[in-house]
C-alpha cells in the first residue's frame, strides 16, 4: 500500500465517524472517547514502530491497523450504548465486519487487505491465537502494545477527571468500592493476565489494566510507559496496602528489565 491509501483511509474513518455524533452530551462525549483514543493509537504505532527494523509498507499496514482497530466500536455503541463486549458484541468482530461490508480496504491487494481485517478481528482477545501466520502475528502484536498504551491514558484521565467530565462508557459500570481482589494480585504475582470477567469492581480493574505489563512486547512501548508514569498514576488510585506496594514494586522491576532487552519478545 501508499502513503496516498492511508489518507484515503483516514478520511474515510473521519467521514465514517461523524455519522455516529450526536446531539446527546453523554452520547457524543462517548464516541469522542474513541475517536481521540483511534488517533492516539495511530500515534502510538508510529512511536513505537522507530524502534523496529521494519519497512515503509509495513509501518503503513501498522498505521492502517491502528486506524481501524477500533471502527466496531462506533455501531456498538450505537447499538447497545456500551463499550463492553461481553454486553454486547465482540468490537474487533464487528469491525473487521464493518470493513468488509463498507469495502473500504478495496484498493490495496488482497493479502494486506487480509492482513488488516485479521489484525482487527483479533486484536481485543485475551490472547493471541496460535493459528496466525507471522506478518499477522507482528501486526497483532504491535497494536496491542499501542492500543494499551492510549487505553491505560484513558482510564488513568477518567480517574483523575471531575465527574461531569468523565465518559460514562468508560468504567464499564464498576462500583467504586474500597476491596480488590486476591484473584487479581495472584495473576500479576504470577505474570498473567487477568481477565475482564474477574474484575469486580474499579480496583478489581486498575489491577486488571496493571497486569498488562505482561502482554507487552516491544522496548519502546516499556519505553512510553515508564515515560508516561502509567504505572504509578494507577497506583495511586489503589489502596495502599503492603502487598498493593509490592505487586507494585515487582511491575516496576519488571519494566526496568524489559527496558534492557534490545528485541521484541
Amino acid at each position: 500500500m501508499t502513503q496516498d491509501d492511508l489518507l484515503y483511509f483516514k478520511n474515510w474513518f473521519a467521514d465514517f465517524t461523524k455519522t455516529y455524533y450526536s446531539s446527546n452530551e453523554e452520547d457524543q462525549r462517548n464516541i469522542m472517547l474513541k475517536v481521540t483514543h483511534t488517533h492516539n493509537v495511530c500515534k502510538n504505532v508510529v512511536e513505537i514502530a522507530k524502534d523496529l527494523s521494519i519497512d515503509n509498507n509495513q509501518k503503513l499496514l501498522a498505521e492502517t491497523v491502528a486506524l481501524f482497530h477500533d471502527v466496531g466500536r462506533f455501531p456498538q455503541y450505537a447499538k447497545y450504548k456500551t463499550f463492553k463486549d461481553a454486553a454486547s458484541v465482540s468490537h474487533g468482530r464487528l469491525g473487521a465486519k464493518t470493513l468488509i461490508e463498507e469495502k473500504v480496504l478495496q484498493r490495496i491487494p488482497a493479502d494486506e487487505q487480509a492482513l488488516i481485517i485479521n489484525a482487527v478481528k483479533f486484536h481485543g482477545v485475551l490472547l493471541i491465537p496460535g493459528v496466525m501466520d507471522e506478518k499477522t502475528v507482528f501486526l497483532l502484536k504491535l497494536i496491542r502494545d499501542a492500543d494499551k498504551l492510549d487505553i491505560l491514558r484513558v482510564f488513568i484521565e477518567f480517574y483523575e477527571a471531575p465527574e461531569d467530565e468523565k465518559a460514562s462508557a468508560t468504567a464499564h459500570g464498576m462500583p467504586d468500592t474500597p476491596e480488590y481482589s486476591k484473584d487479581m494480585l495472584q495473576n500479576i504475582h504470577e505474570k498473567k493476565i487477568a481477565s475482564y470477567s474477574k474484575a469486580k469492581n474499579q480496583n478489581d480493574f486498575r489491577l486488571m489494566k496493571l497486569s498488562w505489563v505482561y502482554d507487552l512486547h516491544f522496548q519502546g512501548t516499556f519505553r512510553l510507559l515508564q515515560e508516561r508514569d502509567c504505572i504509578n498514576r494507577i497506583a495511586q488510585k489503589l489502596p495502599q496496602t503492603d502487598e498493593i506496594l509490592m505487586t507494585i514494586k515487582n511491575i516496576q522491576q519488571y519494566i526496568s528489565e524489559r527496558l534492557q532487552t534490545v528485541h521484541a519478545k
